[in-house]
């Protein structure tokens, strides 16, 4: 396989992602291996729809401005029982009811019940080397961010929760108060002035689809939602890859969209706070708040959001009381793709102030919008 990179930016830890179901293969796949050369690099094989078969191969690997890498990737029907440094993680856990948590791949329940406190840290959590997330087990499905001030996997440690041992060893913490925003780039519905919450619904599921050495995915499953006089069955997922900051979100329905809108974009913050956009689909902000609602433990969070809507799905722009919004639609389409990150000012490698972030967020929409090309052919 070729992977070209005809933009003018370099790209590290560019994804690679190859659908198996463009790989006409005899057998059933059970394992992979990537070969650059004579080099094996980290890749990773997941199913994405839970039947027992893979769907993706997907490795991450650094791409220099206008440049060509070849990759040979062998597929085998016997089990690897290889393990690759892990640069991304994931996880789900649920009370048991006495006092221990337990591990879980998935939650469901009906969509009037309130089971938010149910699982541990409110849904799955999932983390690169850089940054980590959260998406709440309710109508909101907001995604809530962890920042870090050093570089690496901390939630398997801190649960989302370090403790006070942990926070003075260097660990991060939950840098935002969401509340009843959309976060971090939330799909939400719109009704014409606000952003609307995902409600009501039959049922709700969240969901670890992956924890890998190159990307974790998460998602969020709805079953029913009534919505603009429609019954919707949605899926958010979210894919975190190693080396990166930004989430991927795919939004998948059933059936074929309509013309209805959605909406999302970055949450408004209280203190020091500005915004930036550039009127087609990039909007951004920056400001400080107190993360939790215990405000002598906790000092104040300074963090930039960002969000982008390809033109594609982009519609009209809005600001309502707790957001910074853009309109989605996708008429014909059954699914539609979006992205958001986060900087929290904290981190020893990432942004000193807003002009910094809104110069990245540039550059990160102009590197999205020029994505490397893949060429795969059978030996």
């Amino acid at each position: 396989m070729k992977v070209v990179n005809s933009s003018n930016h370099d790209k590290k830890d560019n994804p690679v992602v190859i659908s198996l179901n463009d790989i006409k293969c005899d057998f059933k796949i059970k394992s992979a291996v990537v070969l650059k050369g004579n080099q094996e690099i980290a890749s990773q094989l997941d199913d994405l729809n839970q039947d027992a078969k893979y769907d993706e191969l997907a490795f991450v690997t650094d791409m220099a401005a206008n440049s060509k890498e070849s990759f040979t990737v062998l597929f085998s029907s016997e089990k690897s029982t290889k393990v690759y440094k892990a640069r991304t993680f994931a996880e789900m856990m649920a009370y048991n009811g006495k006092g221990k948590l337990a591990y879980i791949t998935s939650f469901s329940a009906k969509g009037d019940e309130n089971v938010y406190s149910f699982t541990h840290h409110h849904g799955p959590a999932f983390e690169s080397e850089l940054v980590a997330y959260r998406v709440y087990f309710n109508e909101k499905q907001t995604i809530d961010p962890y920042g870090k001030f050093n570089k690496g996997l901390e939630i398997n440690a801190t649960k989302f929760y370090p403790t006070d041992e942990q926070l003075k060893a260097g660990y991060g913490d939950d840098v935002l108060r969401v509340n009843n925003s959309c976060g971090i780039g939330a799909f939400k519905g719109w009704d014409g002035s606000n952003a609307t919450h995902i409600q009501p619904v039959i049922e709700r599921e969240e969901r670890i689809i992956s924890s890998g050495p190159v990307r974790s995915i998460a998602q969020a499953k709805v079953i029913g939602w009534e919505y603009k006089g429609n019954e919707y069955n949605m899926i958010n997922r979210y894919t975190l890859y190693a080396g990166h900051r930004d989430i991927v979100i795919d939004v998948i329905f059933d059936e074929k969209l309509g013309n209805v809108n959605f909406s999302s974009g970055v949450q408004k913050l209280k203190e020091n706070s500005s915004m930036f956009s550039d009127h087609k689909g990039l909007v951004g902000s920056w400001g400080t708040d107190f993360p939790v609602n215990d405000t002598i433990k906790y000092a104040k969070e300074t963090v930039g959001i960002g969000t982008f809507i390809p033109k594609q799905i982009c519609g009209k722009e809005h600001a309502d009381k707790e957001n910074y919004l853009y309109e989605i639609s996708a008429p014909g389409k059954s699914s539609l793709r979006y992205y958001t990150t986060f900087t929290s000012k904290k981190e020893s490698f990432g942004f000193k102030d807003d002009k910094e972030w809104y110069d990245y967020l540039k550059i990160w929409k102009s590197e999205l919008e020029t994505p490397c090309t893949v060429e795969v052919k059978a030996l």
